[in-house]
């Protein structure tokens, strides 16, 4: 179990970044993007903890994450500025810095957000996490030849975004 822990470890410090960006990017609010990484790594754990091995972390942690993004979509409820107020969320910015990342990460969150989910999610994975074509392949359990068509349909239509706003 010892040789368990270490892979473990040294997964979370190699993708739980890439793993949150993905989330947010997908998730609703950087609070259930927080939550999705989280349990992520919780069931990546309790797998190895049942005797399982991993042989490739990213692919699998990024198949926990898609899963766990489609099960919190399911249950998506609206949620208003105000009652996260009223919930004691503190929607306070510390510094400048803060603010320019919060905007930047928003105006990406909302152009990819106008993308058709089929084409985010591989865009997503190819050109932000960067993926191979074979390995998007598995973690969508999508054949090869359909992500491609879909990463290249995914980018002309962000271009058409981008272009006409």
């Amino acid at each position: 179990m010892a040789d368990k822990n270490k892979q473990f470890v040294k997964a979370y410090d190699d993708f739980a970044d890439a793993i949150f960006r993905y989330c947010f990017l997908r998730a609703s609010s950087r609070e259930a993007a927080q939550y999705i990484t989280q349990e992520t790594f919780v069931r990546a754990w309790n797998y190895l903890a049942e005797g399982n091995n991993i042989n490739n972390f990213r692919p699998f942690l990024y198949k926990i994450a898609t899963n766990l993004i489609i099960d919190e979509f399911r249950k998506k409820k609206p949620v208003s500025l105000d009652a996260m107020k009223e919930e004691g969320s503190d929607l306070r910015l510390t510094n400048d810095r803060d603010l320019n990342e919060l905007i930047d990460a928003q105006d990406a969150a909302r152009i990819m957000a106008r993308l058709d989910g089929k084409y985010r999610k591989v865009v997503i994975l190819r050109h932000l996490d960067g993926f191979s074509v074979k390995e998007i392949a598995e973690i969508t359990q999508e054949p090869e030849n359909v992500v491609s068509v879909r990463i290249h349909r995914g980018l002309r239509k962000l271009k058409e975004i981008l272009n006409h706003g």
